[in-house]
């Protein structure tokens, strides 16, 4: 009974202490996961990893809000930092544009098998967790070749101090929350799942800016007129559009001829040629101008 009361709130028996309970949950927002995502599908196959920024909104709550790569080493089964230096500043210049979250965990990715933590990442992990408050710290794996669209495979862990393991006590405290876990693979058991560290849950939280960008990310842009073609590309359209434009005038002149571009009648269901004409002169002055414009700004901006 002394045992269980001790290990009811995570601490040597007889100290009532807090310890992290399992209901604790990780919020990642859409522009964090895309950014962790396009960062560990450009490393395939290697290793990346980097920092996540955030917050901890309470005892159960830890609210990951954006994340940037930093300085790495790695190769397709390991990743670890080389710049100690490098968290500090990015963090001061983060804050001169307004960006005051903190350092909450990291992410690293795992490309093509699953999410666990190898000893170098349990050792990693311990660094970061030592360097947040109440060693709260997170680490996110990602795999970018299993996840496809629709389905992200990503896991957060947060490791087991050994001492207290030794100890007889446990980690965390049980609740209902571990019912939203998912089931672990064999390998993430053999890997070392609840002996060096456990898992918590993940969720993707979205705001209404979010969710408009999200819609947008398919949408073209303004950029995009002043993307510039090739000369060969750029001749090959106006030659075309020339040769339409003087076929539309040839009908347009038959039209004038027969009277026929007066009766509105008779030229019901067919090719009304002067709007065609307008349509392609106004095509063919656009793109001109656009491209003239993209190569004057890209002669003086390169």
């Amino acid at each position: 009974m002394a045992r269980l009361a001790g290990l009811g709130m995570g601490g040597p028996p007889g100290m009532d202490s807090p310890a992290v309970d399992t209901s604790e949950t990780v919020h990642i927002s859409a522009l964090a996961l895309l950014k962790m995502l396009k960062h560990a599908r450009a490393g395939v196959p290697m290793e990346v990893m980097g920092l996540m920024l955030g917050e901890f909104v309470d005892d159960y709550t830890v609210r990951v809000i954006d994340v940037y790569s930093m300085p790495q080493s790695g190769n397709s089964v390991s990743v670890e930092a080389v710049d100690p230096v490098f968290q500090q500043k990015m963090l001061e210049m983060l804050g001169q544009v307004g960006r005051a979250e903190n350092c909450v965990g990291w992410y690293h990715s795992h490309p093509g098998f699953g999410c666990w933590l190898s000893s170098v990442d349990v050792t990693t992990a311990q660094s970061f967790e030592s360097s947040t408050p109440q060693q709260r710290g997170v680490s996110v794996v990602v795999d970018p070749i299993q996840s496809v669209t629709g389905k992200v495979v990503l896991s957060a862990f947060r490791t087991i101090n050994m001492q207290q393991s030794l100890m007889g006590i446990e980690p965390r405290q049980t609740t209902s929350n571990v019912g939203w876990l998912e089931k672990p693979s064999t390998q993430t058991i053999m890997r070392g799942l609840n002996r060096n560290y456990y898992q918590l849950p993940c969720s993707y939280r979205k705001n209404e800016a979010e969710i408009r960008m999200l819609l947008k990310v398919y949408e073209k842009g303004w950029e995009n007129g002043l993307k510039l073609q090739t000369p060969q590309q750029n001749k090959k359209e106006n030659t075309q559009t020339v040769k339409t434009l003087k076929r539309l005038c040839k009908e347009y002149e038959k039209m004038v001829t027969s009277g026929l571009d007066a009766d509105e009648v008779a030229n019901v269901g067919k090719l009304n040629a002067k709007h065609h004409v307008e349509m392609e002169i106004e095509s063919l002055m656009n793109r001109n101008v656009d491209q003239v414009l993209s190569t004057m700004i890209a002669s003086v901006v390169f």
